[in-house]
């Protein structure tokens, strides 16, 4: 058996590369490495806007094409940084040599020495980090995230007067709306970005061990830690002051935690709408062309949902490796978290490849009104709750003189299917008020929804 050409192992950069190749942009290695370029350049520019150490402020035209370095960086910066690694098994090192030898090119070379200068690793990447995950989750992931969530809400305004049996426990239960029950999913996605969008991006600039010592060596009347600080913070991050060699990685931990918690709602959600599916509550709506089994030509399998459910729950369990492993690092450093924050973009990849299933399968669904009203027709008994309720509230007015209510409806109702008829009779021969028996006898499975159309509104 001959061997194949190079494949892609993984099946993000294969059968789902062009759902997420927006991520790739930020949070591959090429996408890293650019931004660790970034990071130099822009400290170089720092130092030399300050005239530190006898260097004056490069001319705009000289900054312009030092920001090329970034802002143009491609292939052959790629190619350049693989060839250059291979010999210095040192990535963020390769990064500096690469700016070095751009800097010559650019007759520059007289300020080669402020590169990279008085930076730990850690400086570097951990400003990296801050900048390319930033980037993903507001320009990529977040977008998509929020797409999915205002076609929820969308969902939940166009059927929010669709009444539909609730299943508690499987069973049936109190009638709501099926705006109603998609808006709770809305809304706790809501909530949830609402938490995402006050992350801070954090980043250290303070040196080896977090103490600014060689900062001081070089240049004592220095206020440092204020130019760190000053310097990230024009980078569009935040700054973390109080550090070991590593940025302590908490704000990662909390973003990954919250991006795990809004896949676990996803994920509650493609399989309550599989169900309802399954229950001929949603109807999907035949793609020309496509096959739904490869035996039965009838069926139109929910593929959009079961494919969101299984990368949600790979996704989850990436967010959660990620955010226990980067917690914790032995005394000043250790390089757990290095070979772990590679695999960001593989979380976020299968997170994105879900929110782009879910995102087709709900514009490929259609509501079965019918289908709705056939199941409330069928469960009258579901009444019993307003019933009971109503008779209890008779007894404290004095109209009524019957002794436990609860038992009575349980009695009548509990086990077994009532039908309207005879659920009309039960009600005519209660010892509650004429009032009170008219608004008994006028309700239905459909009409008791209560304040389900209502509750929509808070979206």
């Amino acid at each position: 058996m001959t061997s194949l050409p190079p494949q892609p192992l993984s099946p993000l950069d294969g059968r789902y590369k062009s759902a997420v190749t927006g991520l790739a942009d930020y949070l591959s290695e090429a996408g890293l490495n650019r931004a660790r370029v970034e990071v130099e350049v822009e400290w170089l520019i720092a130092l030399t806007d300050r005239s530190l150490f006898g260097s004056k402020p490069l001319s705009d035209g000289d900054k312009a094409k030092l920001r090329a370095l970034y802002q143009d960086f491609g292939q052959a910066e790629i190619d350049w940084l693989a060839e250059r690694e291979a010999i210095t098994r040192h990535d963020v090192k390769a990064v500096e040599y690469l700016v070095r030898d751009r800097l010559e090119q650019l007759s520059l070379g007289a300020i080669a020495e402020l590169t990279h200068f008085a930076c730990t690793s850690e400086d570097i990447n951990s400003t990296a980090y801050a900048l390319t995950v930033q980037r993903a989750v507001s320009r990529v992931w977040l977008p998509k995230l929020r797409t999915v969530t205002e076609l929820l809400a969308d969902l939940a305004q166009k059927h929010r007067d669709a009444p539909m049996l609730a299943h508690t426990h499987g069973q049936p239960a109190t009638p709501t709306t099926m705006g109603k029950e998609i808006g709770v999913f809305a809304w706790r996605l809501q909530r949830v970005i609402r938490q995402i969008e006050s992350t801070e991006y954090l980043a250290k600039f303070s040196g080896a061990t977090g103490t600014w010592s060689a900062h001081l060596s070089a240049e004592p009347g220095v206020d440092w830690p204020a130019v760190s600080g000053a310097f990230i913070r024009s980078l569009g991050i935040d700054f973390n002051p109080v550090t070991t060699q590593i940025e302590s990685h908490d704000w990662q931990v909390e973003l990954y935690d919250r991006a795990r918690h809004a896949g676990g709602i996803l994920h509650n959600l493609a399989t309550d709408v599989w169900t309802y599916i399954s229950m001929g509550y949603f109807t999907q709506i035949p793609v020309a062309g496509a096959t739904g089994s490869s035996t039965m030509p009838h069926k139109i399998n929910p593929i959009r949902f079961e494919n969101a459910e299984a990368n949600l729950e790979i996704a989850g369990g990436l967010f959660a490796t990620l955010a226990q492993t980067l917690a914790t690092s032995r005394l000043q450093r250790d390089l757990t978290d290095s070979t772990t924050q590679r695999n960001i973009g593989v979380a976020f990849g299968h997170s994105l490849l879900a929110l782009d299933n879910l995102q087709r399968g709900l514009g490929e669904i259609s509501l079965s009104q019918t289908a709705l009203d056939a199941d409330l027709d069928s469960n009258w008994e579901v009444l019993a709750e307003a019933i009971q309720t109503v008779v209890r509230a008779e007894i404290v007015a004095g109209r009524s003189k019957i002794s436990d209510p609860y038992a009575l409806l349980k009695d009548l109702t509990r086990g077994r299917r009532v039908g309207a008829p005879e659920l009309a009779e039960f009600v005519r021969g209660l010892d509650i008020g004429e009032a009170a028996k008219d608004r008994l006898l006028a309700l239905t499975p459909a009409t008791y929804v209560g304040l389900a159309s209502r509750v929509v509104d808070e979206l």
